[in-house]
């Protein structure tokens, strides 16, 4: 059964401690250390991102989440619930959004939804398959069999299935995996109203810029550890960097004098690119010193660090901190 939503509410919706999880060699292989000391706290009502590149971890723990795989050591609990204690009101409290599309072709998609709301012991009264069918746009295709239905259609009847026992936990797996910008759009839109109206969400994309869009914190997972987790807004501050570009009526061959201690690139004949840290420098400062150099402006860009930026830095990182602790 669903945990109740009126009951005295945790502060988290999901928290790991001390989280393991290997897989144990073959031959010469050694063990495979695919989760190291997973420490997560997951507010209740956010919008969590969990990124990494590939092969980092994050799958596995959904699928620790989902029961589809058995944590080596550590302590997990959902909606305040132990998952050693219980894994069976875990799985009620949480609905989860595969990677991969995994649909009865003989199955309608009013059918499969009454077929998951039985299996979840939801009763036929409190049933709410239309109301999800449409939610999701899939009203006109409730009675199409699932292996009709186009691939957008099936990841958002992969969502709708996700929904049919009201969990106040959403996990979804790279959701937007390969479907158009029109269904992206649609699907957050819909993730919005769910987390706006206290659904948790746990998101793993690919997609930086949707994360950074989305999610109000963000944890970056890098070879089975957490190097990073905090606010969105505090990561995109963590690197005090920005870039502006002026380009200038004057044709130049070298950078004007005044400008000198900025140490802008020259990118002849006429622009000039200023990477500075926005705590020490301000933009008016570049074009005082601009106008004292004797330059008319004719056009500026900004470019400010985003998420991809801190992702492929903190990963970089990450990496080489490694390769200094192998042997030899």
């Amino acid at each position: 059964m669903t945990p109740p939503r009126d009951a005295a509410l945790p502060d988290f919706a999901i928290a790991t401690a001390g989280l393991n999880k290997s897989y144990a060699g073959s031959g010469r292989r050694p063990p495979k250390h695919a989760l190291i000391d997973i420490d997560l706290q997951i507010p209740r009502g956010s919008l969590f991102g969990l990124l990494g590149p590939n092969g980092a971890g994050k799958s596995t723990i959904i699928n620790i989440l989902a029961g589809l795989s058995i944590k080596t050591s550590g302590k997990v609990s959902v909606w305040d619930i132990d998952l050693d204690r219980d894994p069976r009101g875990v799985r009620g409290a949480v609905g989860i959004v595969p990677q991969e599309i995994n649909l009865d072709a003989f199955f309608t998609p009013r059918e499969l939804l009454e077929l998951h709301a039985g299996l979840y012991g939801v009763p036929k009264a409190e049933r709410r398959t239309d109301e999800i069918l449409a939610a999701l746009g899939l009203t006109d295709q409730a009675h199409s069999y699932a292996r009709a239905l186009s691939g957008g259609m099936r990841r958002r009847l992969m969502v709708a299935k996700a929904l049919v026992h009201a969990p106040p936990i959403l996990v979804l797996d790279e959701p937007t995996a390969g479907v158009d910008v029109e269904l992206r759009q649609q699907l957050w839109a819909y993730v919005r109203k769910l987390n706006r109206e206290g659904t948790t969400v746990l998101l793993t994309t690919h997609y930086l810029e949707e994360a950074e869009q989305l999610c109000d914190r963000i944890a970056i997972i890098h070879r089975g550890r957490v190097i990073a987790c905090d606010t969105t807004e505090a990561l995109l501050r963590r690197f005090d960097a920005k870039e502006l570009t002026l380009v200038v009526a004057e044709e130049l061959t070298q950078v004007p004098a005044a400008l000198a201690p900025m140490a802008p690139k020259l990118e002849p004949p006429r622009r000039l690119v200023f990477r500075y840290q926005p705590s020490r420098m301000r933009v008016s400062q570049i074009l005082d010193a601009a106008a004292a150099a004797g330059l008319t402006i004719v056009d500026l860009t900004t470019e400010e660090t985003d998420l991809e930026d801190i992702f492929l830095q903190l990963t970089r990182d990450a990496t080489k901190a490694d390769a200094a602790k192998m042997p030899g």
